[in-house]
């Protein structure tokens, strides 16, 4: 009977510590922390950019023309250029002719000139190796509104100028050897006229420089039209002629001879010339000026026959 007694006495003892056991191991799964998923990241909206590889020759000095730094047209280029490619530009903005020379002594790798008769002559002295038209876009011959010299009222260019020389009304020369200043002494050359006097001034100065003092002596002066419509509002100055065939006004780029000038960047002067012609660079040069002014300052013109721009 004492052996009945203990032996459920050993059995109860037993169900206790087993009882107990599983309420502990029912507490411990409680408390045990609960894994909890990562904070979502934002999902990228698309590919990142891929920096281009610094070349190793990564500065291109660009010897330009005024007028594509005065309009503006260079400060929108210049930085997309530079990011899409790597290459840093140094622009010297000088008159064609010495864009010309610039690159006659070695002292640029690029040109983006509009002289084509001058580029001509350079490219048969074996000076370039690459010669790609652009652009294009017009002179403007731009005086006081009152009009002296009574321009609007003439037929031609040649007329316009004649009418200029015969009242000896103020005329404004940049007299510095650029693509305006030689498109300015052919048109008075057609015009079978030699202008001198005190009424013909030479300011030596780039396009801007030179329509400010047009306006300040208020005489006429013959501008590309985008250097003239991105400062109109500063000049008291009309557009007087304009739309004569003798006006057009065209841009070429041009790489430097390498053979005659080792050291000369030409890697870069063609990744540049190449991409100035390339067709998301044209599209940028075709809707340049439409926003602000209502119109594209410049036509673009890559791919197309010399002819046939007009």
């Amino acid at each position: 009977m004492v052996k009945k007694a203990t032996l459920i006495v050993i059995c109860i003892f037993i169900f206790s510590l087993l009882l107990s056991a599983c309420s502990s191991a029912n507490v411990t799964a409680i408390e045990a922390p609960v894994a909890t998923a990562a904070p979502a990241t934002e999902v990228a909206t698309g590919a990142p950019e891929v920096a281009p590889t610094t070349p190793a020759n990564p500065e291109i000095i660009l010897a330009t023309t005024t007028s594509t730094r005065d309009s503006g047209l260079l400060d929108d280029l210049l930085p997309l250029f530079e990011k899409q490619t790597g290459y840093t530009v140094k622009m010297v903005a000088v008159g064609t002719g010495q864009a010309l020379t610039m690159g006659k002594e070695g002292s640029a790798d690029v040109l983006l000139v509009h002289a084509p008769s001058s580029e001509v002559e350079y490219m048969d002295g074996g000076f370039g190796l690459d010669r790609y038209l652009v652009m294009h876009n017009d002179f403007i011959i731009v005086g006081p509104e009152d009009d002296p010299a009574k321009t609007k009222d003439q037929a031609s260019t040649n007329d316009v100028f004649a009418a200029i020389n015969n009242t000896k009304s103020i005329f404004v020369s940049r007299g510095d050897d650029s693509g305006t200043n030689k498109a300015e002494l052919k048109l008075w050359k057609a015009a079978a006229i030699t202008p001198e006097g005190e009424w013909y001034l030479v300011t030596g100065q780039g396009m801007g420089d030179t329509l400010r003092i047009a306006s300040e002596k208020a005489g006429y002066t013959l501008t590309d039209r985008a250097t003239y419509l991105s400062m109109k509002d500063t000049l008291d100055l009309s557009i007087l002629c304009e739309g004569d065939q003798a006006l057009l006004n065209i841009y070429h780029v041009i790489t430097v001879n390498p053979t005659l000038w080792p050291n000369a960047n030409y890697e870069g002067a063609k990744t540049f010339a190449d991409w100035m012609v390339s067709e998301d660079t044209q599209k940028v040069i075709a809707e340049f000026g439409v926003d602000q002014y209502g119109q594209a300052l410049f036509i673009a013109d890559a791919g197309k026959a010399e002819d046939a721009v007009k």
